[in-house]
């Protein structure tokens, strides 16, 4: 199946900032999370993606699937008695950015810090979220730093960076690949997915990478990172970058003659990479954390496409994904009960470690290794379909 993102409306995804009377910041006061008897309860999700810049394809598709899903639960019928504001701003993928919205949502009256994009950017906003005493839900591509003891209002719905890497490299040692080599970004997101992988490779008692490499955030500018890791003839590269710089790593690895696989974490953005790649994406491999948007015999991806059918979006794995992070948010918050404070709801979360959410399983407060998770390694083909 071939799939790409129509444009999604940048100024749909941006809804007002402007704070809600009566709903005060969340940590200010126990009962941040409820309003007066009587008063219809909003709950409001501040997220900063980026809707602008290198990763926004990967950003706008993740936060229209979660826009998707909360649009779709305020409007049913039969309100459990409060509904969602999702307030999304951009961030250009700039942490510094992203570190500036967060104060700015959480002082504008957000009850928790929702559905951040990249590595930098979750680390920065977890601190903020720490020293506010707000929970932050469902970063997309955090550090695996953040699940220790030490982040415990951290809740996380995708698998660690260190599942990804252990999968793909068991991946490689059962097709006699030993030596493997690390080509990453320069950048937070990049050192990550190389530590992952070393890790894993320890972890499973395999021979240590032969090598590594880092190329600059998103960019075409890989020739120095190619010509090093030529010279060191890996049978696998495992690539901890974005789509651009993934896409001309591989076209100009390959025109040196190499014939060895390509694997990729899922941040890459696997619909972004077929556009870059087009016909030369044939073999390459990346991993996924969640289920295929096409597969609607599953029932969270059933739901989900009947959503995506009254919209202008098109399914990607990363709307998936999305769409699935608001809902478990909704079902937290059910679970919390009426009047919950910020306590309860943290508490709710960290019990949520096995929540099936539609032939989908999640585990909130995950360890390195999250044997509930399944993690698909998929290839495309040179005609666009997603073969497991």
């Amino acid at each position: 199946m071939h799939m790409t993102h129509r444009t999604i409306s940048r100024r749909a995804l941006i809804t007002s900032s402007a704070a809600s009377v009566g709903l005060a910041a969340l940590g200010a006061s126990t009962t941040a999370w409820s309003q007066a008897k009587g008063a219809a309860r909003k709950i409001i999700l501040g997220q900063s993606v980026p809707l602008t810049g290198v990763a926004s394809e990967i950003g706008i598709a993740f936060a229209g699937g979660a826009k998707l899903y909360m649009d779709s639960f305020n409007g049913r019928k039969n309100n459990p008695g409060y509904t969602f504001e999702l307030r999304q701003v951009d961030d250009g993928y700039s942490p510094a950015k992203a570190s500036e919205n967060a104060k700015k949502l959480l002082a504008d009256g957000a009850d928790l810090l929702f559905g951040f994009v990249g590595t930098a950017s979750s680390d920065a906003v977890a601190a903020i979220a720490q020293k506010e005493g707000a929970i932050f839900f469902a970063p997309f591509a955090a550090s695996d730093t953040l699940r220790d003891a030490a982040h415990a209002s951290v809740f996380h719905v995708r698998p660690s960076m260190f599942d990804e890497a252990f999968k793909m490299v068991r991946h490689c040692a059962t097709l006699g690949q030993s030596r493997i080599a690390v080509v990453a970004e320069d950048d937070a997101m990049g050192r990550a997915g190389l530590d992952a992988v070393q890790k894993a490779l320890a972890d499973q008692k395999l021979p240590p990478l032969v090598g590594s490499a880092f190329v600059p955030v998103n960019s075409d500018k890989v020739d120095a990172a190619v010509a090093a890791i030529a010279k060191l003839q890996p049978q696998a590269i495992i690539q901890a970058s974005l789509f651009n710089s993934t896409a001309a790593f591989i076209r100009k690895l390959r025109k040196t003659g190499y014939g060895g696989a390509f694997l990729n974490f899922s941040v890459v953005g696997i619909d972004p990479l077929f556009t870059a790649l087009g016909k030369e994406i044939g073999g390459v491999v990346v991993s996924q954390v969640v289920p295929s948007p096409k597969s609607s015999a599953t029932p969270i991806v059933k739901e989900y496409l009947a959503a995506i059918d009254t919209s202008d979006q098109t399914p990607s794995y990363e709307s998936l994904e999305g769409f699935i992070a608001a809902k478990t948010l909704a079902e937290a918050v059910r679970r919390a009960g009426k009047g919950a404070d910020r306590a309860t709801m943290q508490r709710t979360m960290a019990s949520m470690t096995d929540f099936d959410i539609g032939g989908f399983r999640i585990n909130l407060r995950p360890g390195l290794r999250d044997s509930i998770r399944a993690i698909d390694l998929v290839t495309i083909t040179p005609d666009g379909k997603v073969v497991r």
